[in-house]
This record gives structure tokens, C-alpha cells and sequence, in this order.
């Protein structure tokens, strides 16, 4: 097979999976989104903070106990080659052994862990098997991003957070019709994570049968070198994802935290796109680094912090219709911490592509050194921040912090790899003009809706006149069909 042909047949695959795990994600993680206006409305504002909280403990939990052993699996396909899925299954094995490690802490330390947490026994409880069961999942999905192939993923997600999604709206309307309301939360708890846990494990025996390796040192100090100095990395960003959250709930009330909590689900409609998108990107930006063709990667990244940085704003231009839709008027506040919330998850997806790079060279440590002084710089300005100027700050905190995030990767990048795929300057001209777009767009909430609804009809031709042919050239040079 000639170079051309193999670069040909590497875009056409590379396009079909990522073009397909792009709409499946959506579909499937959309799901969960749109339940929001459904629990707002069963639960109370305590309550839906309750479940928020737990749910930010949750994204703290699966990285740490796991050791991110999982975060050597995109490396491990270029060394291990042929033995992919026995290294899969070994490593996973080591990751289940770091859980119930900490499992056993836990139940030494059981009482001032549940007061610190938040949490009763029946909570802690399906935390830790929700750890156990979404660490394969975790496993189960980068392996099969790696290979390319998306469709038994999906298959196997949609089959889990559907039926989980509408079991635990069926027990909470149950609870709530039969006046039950103070158990609300532990339904609503149950009722989608047990379904999951269920899954994670079927999937788990999945990799095993077809590994057919448990334990295998080698593997095992593989995934440790590599893994561990991201393991700061990964807890840092998820610190700095939950830590406005639970300190806006802890420091000023459980009222302000679920206004702050509904305003970061808005943002979860940008952030499902953005990782849809970037875990169809990866597999093939690391392929086109492997072959040497990383010209092919600035053109088409660049399209795409436009493309979402547009999404953006428009989330900011209707923020107040998306509020009402999800929450109703007693959350109506939510909609000033929009503009900061979505431009600080754009921050996030730009710093990417250059923590990408550091890890495809296994440069891992000096991106874990740069998240945690970072996460440090977030929990500092947002307890300064929301006591001096109230809950609404910590927004803004998080998106400066993740911008401060952004540039040190990418000067990171520059001295550890001695490129830089994409320029600083262009990310940070991009990330500057989204961020005050939002944020001038903000006034126009005092007018009528009509005004906001207008100017976002008129610029539809100026999009559909700037986006058509870049996105056009950006399919093209992925499935690069051979010329006539």
C-alpha cells in the first residue's frame, strides 16, 4: 500500500467513526441534559443541590481511586501494538485493586469522611461501586476511541443511561405522587446509578474474557509511569470543575448552589459538544503525529475554536429562554453566570490541543506541575472572590483560571516538544474575542427578547457565508478523497 493510499484510508476511517461517535454522544449524553427541567421541577432546590453535589464528589472519586491508570490507554495502542486488549485488561485489574485500597480507608475513616462528603451510607455506598463500574467504562470507551470503532460504545451507553435516565424519573414522579418527598434524593440516586453500576460491570467481565490477562507487571509499570504524574493533572481539573460548585453550596448556601449548579448545566450543553468532538479529534490527531503529517492538524482545530466559540455566545444570547426552559423563574439568576461559565469551558477545549501533544511525547509531569499550581490559583480566588463579591464570582474565577491554564500548556508545549501545533497568539486572540462577545451580549437581557432572537437571525447568512466552505475544506482533508 503506497503513503497516499494509507493516509487516504486513515482520513476516510477516522471520519466515518468520528462523524458517527460525534451524533451518538450527543443523542445519548443529550438525554441526560434534557431531564434537567424534569428534576428541577420533582425535586426541590435542596434537594436538586443534594444530588449535584454528589455528583461533583463523583468526578473527584473515579480519578483518584483509579490511579488514571485508564490515561495510558491512547499511549499504549502505539507501543503494545498487537497485545492491545491484553494490556487493557491487566491494567484495569491494578485500577480495581487502587479502588479497594480506598475503599478500605474509607470504612477506618467512615464518619468524617460521610461529614465531609455530604453523604449518607447508602450514597458512600453506590459512590464506591459507581467508581468500581465506571472505571471500565472509562477503560471500555478509550480502547475502543482508540481502535476506531464507536458503534458497540454506543450501543453499549445508550443501553445503560436510557433505561437508567427513565428509571429514575419514573421513581422520583412515584416519590413525589405518594408523598414520599424527603426520599427523593435516594431515589433519584438509585434509580439511574444501579442500572450504571450494572453496565460498568458487564463491561468489565467484557475486556476480561477478551484480554485474557489479569495481571501483567510489565503493563502495570507501563500504565504507572505513565499515568501517575497525570494523576494531579486530572484531579486538579476536576477540582477545578467541582470546586465553585461545592464551595458557592458550603460557603454562601444550598439556594445559591443550585442557581450556580442549573447555570453549569447550561454549560454542559457546550461541554457535551466540545467532548464529543475532541475524543473523535484525538485518535486521529495522534495518528497524523505519528505519521509525521501534523500540517494537516492547525486548519482544521482552528475551525474549530470558531465554530465552538459561535456556539458559545449563542448559548449567552439565549440564556434566558434556556433558564426558564430548565429550571423555571426561581432560577432565573443563573442566567449572569452564563457568559463566564461557557467561555471557560471554550478556555478548557483550546488548552487541549496542547496538553495532547505533551502526552503523546509522555511529557505527563510537566503537565500535572501546571494544572495543579493552577487549581491552586482557582481555590484561592474563588474563596477571596466569592467572599468579597458574592457566589456569582467563582463563574468568573474558573474561566480566568482556565485561560491562565491555557497559556501554560501551550508555553509548556513549546519548550518540552520544541513545536507548537497551534500558535498562542492565534488561541488567545480567539479566546479574548468570544470572551467579551459574551459579555457585551449580556445587557441585551433588559430588552425585549424579540431584539436578541433578531440579531441572531441577521447574523445566519454572515455564519452560514464564513463556515460553509472552511468546513467544507476541513471534511475534505479528512476524508481526502483521491482526485478523478
Amino acid at each position: 500500500m503506497s503513503e497516499n493510499t494509507g493516509k487516504q484510508t486513515l482520513n476516510k476511517t477516522a471520519f466515518k467513526a468520528g462523524i458517527f461517535y460525534v451524533f451518538s454522544q450527543l443523542f445519548v449524553r443529550g438525554i441526560t441534559f434534557l431531564m434537567t427541567p424534569v428534576y428541577t421541577r420533582l425535586l426541590t432546590q435542596v434537594q436538586y443541590n443534594e444530588i449535584k453535589i454528589f455528583e461533583s464528589w463523583l468526578l473527584i472519586f473515579a480519578p483518584a481511586m483509579s490511579l488514571c491508570l485508564w490515561r495510558s490507554v491512547e499511549r499504549a495502542k502505539y507501543d503494545v501494538k498487537e497485545h492491545f486488549h491484553e494490556f487493557v485488561s491487566s491494567v484495569q485489574t491494578l485500577s480495581y485493586l487502587s479502588i479497594t485500597g480506598f475503599f478500605l480507608l474509607f470504612l477506618v475513616f467512615k464518619e468524617p469522611l460521610q461529614r465531609i462528603c455530604s453523604m449518607t451510607d447508602f450514597m458512600m455506598y453506590i459512590a464506591f461501586l459507581y467508581t468500581y463500574a465506571h472505571t471500565s467504562i472509562f477503560y471500555y470507551q478509550r480502547r475502543e476511541k482508540q481502535m476506531m470503532r464507536y458503534k458497540a460504545s454506543t450501543v453499549f451507553t445508550a443501553a445503560t443511561v436510557i433505561p437508567a435516565t427513565l428509571l429514575c424519573v419514573l421513581l422520583l414522579y412515584l416519590g413525589k405522587t405518594s408523598g414520599h418527598e424527603d426520599a427523593l434524593v435516594a431515589l433519584r440516586i438509585g434509580g439511574y446509578y444501579i442500572p450504571m453500576i450494572l453496565g460498568g460491570f458487564f463491561v468489565a467481565v467484557r475486556m476480561i474474557c477478551q484480554g485474557k490477562k489479569l495481571i501483567h507487571l510489565t503493563y502495570w509499570r507501563y500504565a504507572l509511569r505513565f499515568s501517575l504524574p497525570l494523576i494531579p493533572e486530572v484531579l486538579s481539573i476536576q477540582i477545578m470543575n467541582q470546586a465553585d460548585k461545592l464551595m458557592v453550596s458550603h460557603m454562601v448556601g444550598k439556594i445559591s448552589g443550585s442557581i450556580f449548579n442549573l447555570a453549569t448545566n447550561v454549560s454542559y450543553i457546550i461541554w457535551i459538544l466540545e467532548d464529543s468532538v475532541w475524543n473523535a479529534w484525538l485518535p486521529w490527531m495522534y495518528e497524523k503525529i505519528s505519521r509525521k503529517e501534523e500540517s494537516d492538524i492547525a486548519h482544521g482545530w482552528n475551525i474549530l475554536m470558531h465554530s465552538f466559540g459561535v456556539i458559545s455566545w449563542l448559548l449567552v444570547l439565549f440564556a434566558p429562554e434556556i433558564v426558564l426552559i430548565l429550571g423555571g423563574k426561581k432560577y432565573g439568576d443563573a442566567i449572569y453566570l452564563i457568559a463566564p461559565m461557557v467561555t471557560g469551558t471554550l478556555f478548557r477545549f483550546y488548552s487541549y490541543s496542547y496538553t495532547a501533544v505533551q502526552n503523546y511525547y509522555k511529557k505527563t509531569g510537566a503537565v500535572a506541575a501546571s494544572t495543579v499550581s493552577v487549581m491552586i490559583l482557582n481555590v484561592i480566588l474563588n474563596y477571596v472572590c466569592i467572599r468579597q463579591f458574592g457566589y456569582q464570582a467563582a463563574a468568573y474565577t474558573t474561566a480566568f483560571s482556565y485561560l491562565v491554564l491555557l497559556c501554560i500548556q501551550a508555553a509548556m508545549e513549546k519548550k518540552l516538544t520544541k513545536k507548537q501545533l497551534i500558535p498562542l497568539r492565534q488561541t488567545l486572540l480567539i479566546s479574548c474575542g468570544y470572551f467579551a462577545l459574551c459579555i457585551i451580549t449580556m445587557p441585551l437581557y433588559s430588552c425585549h427578547f424579540l431584539l436578541r432572537w433578531a440579531i441572531a437571525l441577521c447574523l445566519v447568512p454572515l455564519g452560514y457565508r464564513y463556515f460553509t466552505p472552511h468546513l467544507k475544506t476541513m471534511l475534505h482533508m479528512l476524508k481526502n478523497k483521491p482526485k478523478k
